[in-house]
């Protein structure tokens, strides 16, 4: 895959493209994300999760109606109030007591929230990252959010051990996207950035 190549199928700015073409393009290669399909698929999905290569954490910052919108299981109209904007106690609050994480208390859910680009999220996701490449959880976990090479080489290494490869092999927009999101959100855009990059990679 060219420079000019990931520009196009990630729909990247110049800035953007030079600070992310190299840690992509290796950690692709090192995790066998090697033919134009599986490439269109994982570009698809991680910059979906990463808002277009732009973050590499996930975003807490919600107002009360929306907290109610996105995470009606988990607060009322009192309790949206209270955590309204506390982007810390709103994740603690969410990842409690699953995935791995400890009770609310525990401050397991911000520590483990989503994160690198294709946000690994919860404390037993971070731990298997750390562990594949000798760290302790909480530092692979602050690498993750701040350092573009262990992201992309996480992530790479994310969707192999997952089987992604073999999915994207069969060209299954909602199945990749499961085994990525646990779900289907955000289908729309993930499938709109599949055909960009299959156009861009001349994936037939």
């Amino acid at each position: 895959m060219t420079k000019n190549e990931f520009k196009r199928a990630a729909g990247l700015t110049d800035a953007f493209v030079d600070k992310w073409y190299e840690p992509v393009k290796t950690a692709m290669q090192e995790f066998a994300i090697a033919t134009p399909l599986r490439q269109a698929h994982f570009l698809a999905q991680v910059g979906h999760e990463s808002g277009g290569f732009r973050t590499l954490e996930e975003n807490f910052n919600y107002s009360s109606d929306r907290l109610l919108s996105v995470f009606p299981k988990y607060f009322n109209a009192a309790t949206a109030k209270q955590y309204t904007r506390n982007k810390q106690a709103i994740a603690n609050r969410v990842y409690a007591s699953r995935m791995g994480n400890g009770p609310e208390s525990s401050g397991d859910g911000w520590n483990y929230r989503g994160s690198g680009l294709i946000q690994i999220t919860g404390k037993d996701n971070h731990s298997a990252v750390a562990r594949a490449f000798g760290l302790g959880v909480d530092e692979s976990a602050e690498r993750l959010r701040t350092d573009p090479a262990y992201a992309a080489e996480a992530a790479a290494w994310w969707w192999q051990a997952n089987g992604l490869n073999e999915l994207a092999d069969q060209d299954s927009l909602a199945r990749v996207t499961r085994r990525v999101n646990g779900g289907t959100n955000g289908i729309n855009d993930r499938g709109a950035r599949l055909e960009r990059a299959k156009g861009a990679l001349n994936v037939r």
